[in-house]
């Protein structure tokens, strides 16, 4: 069995590797998003109210994310089963965008505040580190669960309270929520979500299906210690507020896998450089 070495050629980083494949798609039309200090919008609230009423119910959810982009110096394609439920479960299978057979190359699992990260392939486990910390050392972006569930049902990171609008040229709304920006627009007569600042992190929706987003572009700012990434995710096949057993959440860990280290992780991955 291969373990790690001063190197760093790793079983981790292989688990890496597998995320390299370049993806031959398009990339989807970028959002441009206004500047300036805007003037006062009264009708904020129910703006944002419209924009969000849909994700905001989404309890549980499950889709494939078609993953493409870089984190880092790292590009990175993947094909993504993903399923959610609140509060803070998650479970993601990670598989080659050329191959949509056979089994996943890790899975993730987390219900509450530990993970565990499988490396299927190659007999490795990450047991006990926070799920935003394994996801931003396989993609360079740091999201908790309920935080990556509100992301892909169309909310933004989720959770802040609209506490001030500005209207900015060319019909946008720029809502403060929390410590996040989120901009509206009106699409076919109705306001969506359509960007949100959070950070470093600026997340835009497009392609649009009524009030759903089906393309996530995700984009992070250099910062020390933080590998810059730029991220789309593509979604479909959803499924909303459909029950999940408990089994989804949990992962059978083979009785022989090699302990595996986030530090180890993280230097395999985009946060570790080339």
């Amino acid at each position: 069995m291969t373990r790690v070495s001063r190197s760093g050629n790793t079983t981790a980083r292989r688990a890496t590797l597998w995320l390299l494949i370049v993806a031959a798609s398009c990339a989807p039309p970028r959002v441009t998003l206004p500047t300036g200090a805007g003037t006062p919008f009264p009708d904020f609230l129910p703006a944002y109210t419209q924009a969000t009423a849909d994700c905001r119910g989404v309890t549980t959810m499950s889709a494939s994310l078609s993953l493409s982009g870089r984190a880092g110096s790292t590009k990175l394609a993947a094909r993504i089963d993903a399923g959610f439920a609140e509060p803070a479960r998650l479970r993601l299978e990670g598989y080659p965008r050329v191959n949509f057979g056979g089994k996943p190359f890790f899975v993730l699992v987390a219900n509450g505040p530990a993970a565990t990260l499988v490396l299927t392939r190659d007999g490795r486990v990450l047991r006990g580190a926070a799920p935003s910390a394994i996801i931003e050392a396989l993609a360079g972006v740091a999201l908790e669960p309920d935080e990556l569930r509100a992301l892909v049902a169309g909310c933004a990171l989720g959770a802040g309270q609209p506490s001030a609008g500005r209207s900015l040229p060319q019909g946008w709304v720029a809502v403060d929520a929390g410590d996040s920006t989120a901009f509206l627009r009106q699409l076919e007569g109705h306001w969506r979500l359509v960007a949100a600042r959070h950070g470093s992190l600026t997340i835009e929706y497009s392609n649009f299906a009524g009030a759903r987003p089906s393309t996530v572009h995700l984009q992070t700012t250099p910062a020390p210690g933080v590998a810059p990434a730029d991220l789309t995710l593509r979604i479909s096949q959803v499924e909303i507020n459909t029950p999940l057993d408990d089994g989804v959440f949990n992962v059978d860990v083979p009785r022989d896998a090699v302990p595996l280290t986030l530090e180890e992780l993280r230097r395999a991955g985009p946060l570790g450089g080339e």
